[in-house]
């Protein structure tokens, strides 16, 4: 059983006990424990396999560790099959819709024999909502909008789809007089790898201005709501798109509450209780003197509690507030940081620049240094490389480096690894090549075991530098392939190689938590942006995110490092 359907039990206990009225502490804990369950790096079933106390995991506790390994190697857990036999089938279905609590849901599900989103959807059209004890049009109306909201959360897109939405939205509301703050909030601000909606937050002298400038931007089509002071629209993409005006002396406030995670405001609003005080996305009050205190930015908010000023991308409840206690939380990479994009593809094969366009794009960038890892021929892509062109490239490259200045261009290859786990081109030829990258391009439907020893034997081979985007995935279009990531990623620590992070918007792959676990087994990352243009080179942003998001200091990347410490990595690889 993965760590998310294990989550997913855990979070339905939350919900059944919440129904149930239970102590609001043990309600939390599930839910605690939940979100620590989901995003943890490495597997409950090796954590276990391998002995480990699971109550090394940050909110779980003895209880929970004890159902969690009931769970794992039985397949159930009794105790949650026991409540829910307490209620009607799909009641938690229900509770997923925001605005209905479990007194509404109880009623629904008892009164009208609802038992999913699609059934309450229908019983809302037919007029039977409406009819039900204390609910009405109104709340039936309601409930209905949420239903649709909550459609829109499922259809997520990725980052990179909705980022340049987002810039356009931003960048036209910046040009209006008197706007001080504007900016992204919510899980776009965290850098989640996907979206369902999109929270901005600012301050002006005239919010209403900014509002009425905002429903009338070209790229929002359909207002579903508007004040002096809020508003909320369809944007390009079915995104919805919500925008808060505050004052200007609260904003720092308003920017940490709508960043969330939920887990980790949670966590936050503990924390300050315990000191007192009263967390809300309007400041923090002194519980013995009702004194409100407002915050204009957010590294103070976080400086009240006694804690050390935490990145959005850290805000996942995963241990960060009790790091930033101690004052330990770690310097994340940045943008600025990266020196050089180690794979990329020119018209060589199926890029769109030249080799010397990109290496000049790259320049403009402030790169020391790129990789032109152009495909290898055997995968059918069009103007592959075979031996003879490889060797061709490999000529014009150092050509090029003779009379370019201020970059280095490495020669390259993305070669292909096949069905059997072998490479597409031989050892002669990888053997020139300054660095080489294996990467699975065909036969995806393999199963665990044939995919990993096919990968292993990439990374085994002394001609691979790295492997590229390992599990294979395209967001909202293709599945990851069966992999036992945790054996990769142990076998490329072994044999000093390589794991790319991508920063290609769709594959974000290794994602955040695969990139938590090898940078904490001592792998090193590549963050690369698989340019198929010289535009692509701005994807290098996303990909910094997974690796923000996956708590990596600049020392975990290979392409942070200066052009001759890279010459040196890879002579020696």
């Amino acid at each position: 059983m993965k760590n998310t359907a294990i989550a997913k039990v855990f979070s339905d206990i939350a919900d059944l006990l919440e129904l149930k009225e239970e102590n609001a502490f043990k309600i939390r804990a599930y839910q605690k424990a939940a979100r620590a369950i989901e995003h943890y790096p490495k597997e409950i079933k090796i954590m276990l396999d391998e002995g480990e106390n699971l109550r090394n995991i940050s909110g779980v506790g003895e209880a929970i560790a004890k159902k969690t390994t009931e769970l794992v190697t039985t397949g159930k857990l009794g105790y949650y099959e026991n409540l829910k036999a307490e209620f009607p089938e799909g009641i938690t279905n229900l509770l997923a819709i925001p605005g209905i609590g479990p007194k509404t849901a109880n009623k629904l599900s008892s009164e009208l024999g609802v038992s999913s989103v699609d059934a309450l959807e229908q019983a809302i059209h037919n007029g039977k909502v409406a009819k039900v004890f204390r609910l009405g049009d109104k709340t039936a109306g309601n409930i209905l909008q949420q239903i649709q909201a909550l459609r829109r959360k499922d259809q997520r897109i990725p980052i990179g789809e909705a980022l340049p939405i987002v810039d356009e939205i931003l960048g036209s509301l910046r040009s209006v007089p008197g706007v001080r703050n504007l900016t992204y909030a919510g899980s776009l601000r965290r850098f989640r790898e996907t979206l369902g909606d999109i929270d901005l937050m600012g301050t002006a002298d005239n919010p209403k201005e900014v509002i009425d400038t905002f429903v009338a931007l070209p790229p929002i089509g359909q207002v579903l709501a508007q004040g002096s002071t809020k508003a909320s629209a369809i944007a390009s993409g079915g995104l919805q798109v919500d925008l808060r005006m505050v004052e200007h002396d609260s904003f720092g406030s308003l920017l940490q509450y709508f960043t969330g995670s939920k887990q980790h405001n949670i966590s936050l609003r503990e924390r300050g209780h315990r000191q007192g005080l009263k967390l809300s996305e309007y400041g923090i009050t002194d519980l013995a003197t009702d004194k409100l205190e407002k915050f204009a930015v957010e590294e103070e908010f976080y400086h009240r509690l006694g804690l050390q000023y935490i990145p959005p991308e850290l805000r996942e409840a995963q241990g960060e507030v009790e790091r930033a206690e101690r004052g330990t939380l770690p310097t994340l990479v940045e943008l600025s940081d990266i020196k050089g994009d180690l794979h990329m593809h020119t018209n060589w094969s199926d890029g769109h620049n030249s080799v010397e366009e990109m290496a000049l794009a790259a320049k403009e960038l402030g790169y020391q240094y790129i990789a032109i890892t152009d495909h290898s021929g055997g995968r059918g892509i069009a103007h592959g490389l075979d031996g003879e062109r490889a060797r061709k490239q490999i000529g014009d490259i150092r050509t090029l480096n003779e009379r370019l200045h201020g970059i280095h261009v490495f020669s390259g290859i993305e070669v292909d690894i096949r069905a059997d786990g072998r490479l597409d081109l031989p050892h002669e030829i990888l053997s020139q090549l300054d660095i080489v990258i294996g990467a699975v391009h065909s036969a995806m439907n393999q199963s665990e075991e044939k995919m990993t020893r096919r990968v292993l034997s990439a990374i085994e081979d002394p001609d691979v530098d790295i492997i590229a985007h390992p599990t294979c995935r395209l967001l909202g279009e293709r599945e990851p392939v069966a992999i036992d990531l945790e054996t990769i990623i142990r076998a490329a620590v072994k044999n000093n190689k390589v794991l790319e992070i991508s920063a290609m918007y769709d594959r974000l792959d290794l994602n955040d938590i695969h990139a938590f676990r090898a940078r904490e087994l001592g792998e090193k990352l590549v963050i690369d942006t698989d340019a198929h243009s010289t535009a692509h080179l701005s994807f290098m942003k996303f990909g910094v995110g997974v690796a923000r998001r996956a708590w990596c200091e600049p020392q975990h990347i290979l392409n942070t490092l200066p052009l001759e410490q890279v010459r040196s990595f890879l002579s020696n690889g």
